[in-house]
């Protein structure tokens, strides 16, 4: 009989550890399950560190660099500023070898992530071995170039990212184009996508650990222990990646004042939101807030969360206005932290959030023509 329970009660665990798919389209539905078959497996988050704030803090030290040679571009932008992209070429694709038609993948980091993220390294990685092309979208002063003007980046503002997918597609018209966002690069191609609707070179999108509702992610941030472990952090990685163009910004901005902040909102409330003319913060906060425009996207996505990651907590995640979206699919696992969805026991190599990443880029450019006619 003890067997008997334990087996039950194992058997309802590993139950719990399936993600939870959900879709209002029983056509993506299909087409997920048949090309992307990851997204309905048993996710076995590591079990020493299944916690979310664990997988969070651990994943950048425990997954390896794989080396990706760079190319370099600078784009100029209509204000006078300047935008660093980082090219893979993969110009030895065996599977694509015309450039004018080989898959391309638009990668946007997280807040304050550049080319050199572990997990960006990883998405290349995935793509190199599929004989795709990626290139990075840094934003603005993060990534080592100069600020040409007092402007830096936030989730609401699409302009640089509309005037890098228009570059990408004018360089490689014929080429399948897709994007990739992680954490707030997830947020801001979200409300891209609820913006531009069907009007958009990209035939798909991935999205992970995005935040959905800003206000709900800065008030799970400012929980004590929250402060200590990220917000404190990540503020100053903020205020570090200003403080190099402090001779430019100081034109229009109290950098002293700025440098103070000693939590997310504040530096955004003191820099962010005032940079672009939000009267607000709260303003801004509803603007950047990407589950406001979700029932816009108009080409398929899938969004991948966990729902113990502090950054995006469970409760805020959009489930309801996914439902009433046929391009829109979201993977909700309970374990996995912000960008983390470390799996096995020595958690090197591969994240099931790579696995999510490679399987739905593949499903897409090799098989998406069938997304809707399943």
């Amino acid at each position: 009989m003890d067997w008997q329970v334990l087996t039950r009660e194992l058997s309802l665990y590993l139950e719990s550890q399936k993600p939870q798919l959900v879709a209002s389209n029983d056509r993506f539905c299909r087409f997920l399950e048949e090309y992307c078959p990851v997204v309905t497996e048993t996710y076995y988050p590591t079990i020493w560190c299944w916690e979310g704030r664990v997988q969070t803090l651990l994943r950048p030290f425990i997954t390896s660099r794989p080396q990706v040679q760079y190319r370099n571009e600078l784009i100029k932008t209509a204000d006078g500023g300047q935008i660093s992209l980082d090219w893979f070429d993969n110009n030895d694709s065996l599977y694509y070898p015309d450039a004018s038609t080989r898959p391309t993948v638009l990668l946007l980091p997280g807040l304050t992530g550049t080319s050199k993220e572990s997990y960006i390294l990883h998405m290349i990685h995935q793509s190199e071995t599929l004989g795709y092309r990626c290139v990075v979208f840094n934003n603005r002063g993060i990534a080592g170039e100069d600020l040409l003007t007092p402007r830096t980046y936030c989730a609401a503002n699409t302009e640089d990212l509309e005037a890098v997918i228009h570059h990408v597609h004018s360089l490689h018209p014929s080429a399948p184009f897709m994007a990739a966002g992680v954490s707030m690069g997830g947020m801001l191609l979200l409300n891209y996508l609820g913006k531009t609707g069907r009007d958009t070179p990209l035939m798909a999108a991935a999205i992970f650990s995005a935040g959905w509702n800003v206000f709900e992610s800065v008030e799970s941030l400012e929980k004590p222990l929250n402060w200590l472990l990220f917000n404190y952090y990540l503020t100053t990685c903020l205020q570090s990646s200003i403080s190099r163009h402090r001779q430019m910004l100081e034109k229009l901005f109290d950098m002293d004042l700025v440098m103070k902040a000693r939590t997310v909102r504040e530096f955004d409330k003191q820099f962010t939101s005032v940079m672009f003319g939000y009267r607000t913060i709260d303003d801004y906060y509803e603007d950047a807030s990407p589950c406001r425009k979700l029932k816009s996207v108009g080409i398929p996505v899938l969004c991948l969360n966990s729902v113990d990651d502090v950054f995006s907590p469970g409760h805020a995640i959009p489930v309801e206005t996914a439902k009433q979206n046929a391009n829109v699919a979201l993977v909700l696992t309970s374990c996995g932290g912000h960008i983390g969805f470390l799996e096995g026991i020595w958690p090197r190599k591969c994240t099931y959030m790579d696995r999510v990443f490679k399987q739905f880029v593949q499903a897409m450019f090799e098989h998406g023509n069938k997304i809707f006619s399943m």
